[in-house]
């Protein structure tokens, strides 16, 4: 048998004779990464103590003892009194060791019926379920942000588009609340990922429990779970929560970049339908005339790094086999990134739109440019009995006039529009020109006033 030279840092050190060198031991360290979880690895230690307690592991005095001690562990690591040594690997080594120093043989007892491989899983649910919550938040405040608007410059007619051309007239709280129905579905589907975060894996061991008589649903009660997971095997090894919570990240972030991309079309020279307030653009080191819109186009890219990580946590996890395995040690820099991202780009989206303003001049000087009210003026004609595949083709003919004689629909002589269609009567300018054309709209969730009030109000209460 070989000779054991020192004493081993490692949790592991009873079994292997010889230390890592240098380039391994960077190799297997997380410290790096999964600091961020000590609260959470405490906050399990001194719920799994407390049931080592009833459970007849500890006294009554070792558990006090315990709970002390993990409080100013926890204190020394929040101002830096804890050295985050790489040699011990990870937090969880890191807690323990600080903890055995200050009360000797108690925290030594602490890892009883418990390994990393469960452990980790409970920090990173603990984790992930304060982290959606916080993301949540986040997604209110921004849907909130472009509720506000909405109310404040919902009234102004402005073109929507279709394959980026000019399609129908629209109030612009209609588009802005557009992007809040986007934001819904991503709150929604944050808030399933999260029933699936919410349950213990703590008391699955390394992959097969243990012999001692652990009370799992304790444990998973005194931490705010509603259930434990069933199956030891996958308590241990499922990472099927982060890779939920990265899909829903990266849809979150798919649909920041396409609101992204809106605004900073509309706060261009050419577009000018929005005015972005200074503090959240930048200029130009060269060109002293640039106001850009810098943090828009950051918010755009950050989908990147959310389906990057996506996509990298799918590749880290396929073909592992069943139990842990090492490989998951780097799931965290994935999730940790992305949701760090995201949070970022929800704070400053939420600014974004709570300082632009519209410019009501500039959308309307050219607002019934591009024929905005061709379809009004085919869904007229309908209602004079013209079937709408032949009215369509009218108003095509109409609007083909319209440009090569410089004229809107609204400007075309009422003999031009006669000869085109008997049917068309001097009623029909009521529903020519943008701003009469947002006053006919019928369905629930078009683009009218009456439907923007509804939702309106709908969001304020749902947001309240």
């Amino acid at each position: 048998m070989a000779k054991r030279t020192r004493k081993s840092t490692k949790s592991w050190h009873g079994r292997l004779s010889g230390e890592a060198d240098q380039a391994t031991s960077e190799l297997l360290a997380s410290i790096d990464v999964d600091a961020a979880l000590y609260k959470y690895d405490i906050a399990g230690s001194l719920a799994h103590a407390t049931m080592l307690r009833e459970i007849g592991v500890l006294s009554r005095r070792e558990l006090g003892a315990i709970k002390k001690g993990l409080q100013k562990v926890a204190d020394d690591i929040e101002v830096g009194k804890v050295k985050l040594d790489p040699a011990l690997e990870d937090i969880h080594m890191v807690i323990e060791s600080a903890l055995i120093k200050r009360i000797g043989e108690p925290g030594r007892k602490l890892h009883t019926g418990r390994s990393r491989n469960d452990q980790i899983a409970l920090d990173l649910r603990l984790w992930a379920r304060d982290a959606i919550d916080d993301l949540v938040d986040l997604l209110r405040q921004l849907q909130s942000a472009f509720v506000a608007a909405a109310g404040e410059y919902g009234q102004i007619v402005m073109p929507a588009y279709t394959h980026l051309q000019r399609a129908q007239p629209i109030l612009a709280g209609h588009a802005l609340l557009a992007y809040v129905e986007m934001l819904d579905r991503d709150a929604e589907r944050l808030a399933d990922c999260r029933k699936r975060v919410n349950v213990c894996p703590l008391g699955a061991g390394a992959i097969a429990g243990t012999s001692i008589p652990l009370d799992r649903k304790l444990v998973a009660k005194l931490l705010g779970f509603p259930a434990i997971i069933r199956n030891s095997i996958d308590a241990v090894s499922d990472r099927d929560f982060l890779a939920e919570l990265c899909f829903c990240l990266a849809g979150l972030g798919v649909h920041l970049s396409r609101w992204a991309e809106d605004w900073i079309i509309y706060s261009t020279t050419e577009f000018g339908f929005i005015e972005l307030d200074d503090s959240v653009c930048t200029s130009s080191s060269m060109m002293p005339q640039k106001k850009n819109a810098d943090t828009l186009e950051l918010i755009r890219a950050k989908s990147a790094t959310a389906i990057g990580n996506l996509c990298g946590m799918l590749t880290l996890i396929k073909s592992l086999p069943s139990g842990y395995s090492r490989d998951l040690q780097d799931d965290k820099r994935f999730v940790f990134a992305t949701v760090s991202t995201m949070k970022s780009a929800l704070a400053v989206a939420a600014k974004v739109v709570s300082t632009a303003r519209f410019c009501p001049g500039r959308i309307a000087a050219d607002l019934d440019a591009g024929f905005l009210d061709a379809t009004s003026l085919a869904e007229y004609l309908v209602n004079k009995g013209v079937s709408f595949r032949t009215a369509h083709g009218i108003v095509g003919e109409l609007v083909a006039n319209a440009a090569r004689t410089g004229n809107t629909l609204a400007s075309l002589p009422e003999v031009v529009l006669r000869a085109a269609d008997k049917n068309i009567g001097p009623d029909a300018a009521d529903h020519l020109g943008a701003a009469n054309v947002v006053k006919h709209y019928k369905p629930e969730g078009a683009a009218g006033a009456k439907q923007l009030r509804k939702q309106l109000n709908f969001w304020k209460r749902k947001l309240r």
